[in-house]
């Protein structure tokens, strides 16, 4: 199965500018390709590894990506999918960014291995840009854009209402520059981006060909829109992005998001995200159909994308908190998994400076409405503490009952927690 076969198959194509011409090339030889992102922020979410996770195919099968990483381009503000102006960011918070974006594609890719796949270069467009003076600018490439086609464009023309600024207006023109540098000093011949960037993908193909002649052997591909079974768009939560970086995303919130897919949609996001076979993604959409409540592709898909992203002990851990949140065996977990696995349940506060009844505790933390009924359910069993089912009314609370003198977990009954944060 060739790349473009696969993704095919993968429903990963949207717009091809020479579907035909793109095909016979890669049957020729392996070829160059790229994808760029701007550091407009200090980590990338789980949308930007939709372009990414296609370049990473291309890379198993032989031909060589190269990831763009936007210093310049960064400084501007791609006008693609916005209504407004964006805030310009300071040239030493772009640098920062750049760094951050840079450090997450070395975890995430191999760029040294030419071994069995091949290899991967990432460049940053600031690098062939900002010795450029502004008359070589305009003389060198404003020349070749005719201001009716840029206004054509998409991205500028749904602008055009509510306004776009000089510097919003010629992105498409320095991303157009960034496909000229690259074919002529790297011999890319394919750029691929989201359904968004098709103008400004194309507009670097007329670029190229008018300054390298009509034949210039230059193609761009898009990746379709991803949007969820219910119309709304793919990666956002009730939280907001679903981010890269740990600090921002655990691994345990990001294995939750893979792991609460919409059987509608998992089957989609088990082949646009994942490295699994074809006969492996039939077998899990079978499952799905068959023993939907048993989530098999669900699960799959959390484990190879928190793996993926992450790494094999993030995602070990993000099992072991998954698994005690479902058992209620949460006596293994550690003062920090306790606080990642509960963090979003219903919580309290609580000073604990002298021993507590455990019957007066469940009424200090509003667990009880009555120290009545805080009795009947101690007694019935419905109570358990830190994994320890506690039915003696007078067994007594201190902060050695807690995990690491920070939490203390309350169940009540078999599914309500309550997470108490032990202050000082």
């Amino acid at each position: 199965m060739t790349i473009i076969e696969e993704l095919t198959w993968r429903d990963a194509i949207n717009q091809q500018t020479d579907a035909e011409g793109l095909k016979e090339l890669i049957n020729e030889k392996k070829i160059g390709l790229y994808c760029g992102v701007d550091p407009t922020g200090d980590s990338m979410h789980i949308g930007h590894l939709i372009p990414f996770m296609m370049m990473k195919r291309f890379q198993l099968h032989g031909h060589h990506p190269h990831i763009v990483i936007g210093g310049a381009t960064g400084t501007i503000g791609d006008p693609s999918g916005r209504t407004s102006e964006r805030q310009l960011q300071t040239l030493e918070q772009v640098q920062a960014n750049v760094d951050a974006l840079t450090a997450q594609m070395q975890h995430l890719f191999d760029f040294d291995d030419v071994t069995s796949q091949g290899s991967l270069t990432m460049v940053n467009n600031y690098d062939w840009t900002h010795d450029m003076s502004l008359l070589d600018f305009l003389r060198d490439y404003g020349k070749n854009f005719n201001i009716n086609t840029m206004l054509a464009k998409d991205i500028v023309s749904s602008r055009l209402d509510t306004g776009i600024s000089f510097t919003e207006f010629t992105y498409q023109i320095l991303q157009s520059m960034d496909f000229l540098h690259l074919y002529r000093k790297h011999d890319v011949q394919l750029q691929i981006g989201g359904a968004d960037q098709w103008g400004n993908i194309t507009a670097g193909l007329d670029l190229i060909r008018k300054k390298e002649g009509t034949e210039a052997k230059a193609f761009g591909l898009t990746i379709p829109l991803m949007l969820k079974a219910d119309g709304t768009k793919f990666g956002k939560t009730a939280g907001g992005a679903v981010w890269l970086d740990p600090n921002k995303t655990s691994p345990f919130e990001f294995y939750q998001f893979w792991l609460n897919q919409d059987d509608r949609d998992v089957v989609k996001y088990l082949k646009f995200f994942t490295f699994l076979t074809q006969a492996e993604i039939q077998a899990l959409a079978e499952k799905v159909e068959n023993e939907p409540h048993l989530r098999a592709a669900q699960k799959t898909l959390a484990a190879e994308m928190t793996r993926f992203v992450h790494g094999q002990e993030a995602l070990d851990e993000s099992l072991l908190i998954t698994q005690a949140l479902f058992s209620g065996e949460v006596k293994q977990l550690t003062a920090d998994q306790i606080g990642e696995g509960f963090k979003n349940m219903p919580s309290a506060e609580l000073t604990l400076s002298e021993d507590l009844s455990l019957v007066d505790f469940l009424i200090e933390t509003k667990i009880e409405p009555s120290k009545r009924q805080a009795r009947e359910d101690i007694k019935n069993g419905a109570i358990t503490v830190n994994g320890d089912k506690q039915t003696d009314v007078d067994f007594m609370m201190t902060r050695s009952n807690s995990f690491d003198e920070r939490f203390i977990l309350v169940r009540k009954g078999k599914k309500k927690y309550t997470l108490i944060h032990l202050t000082k």
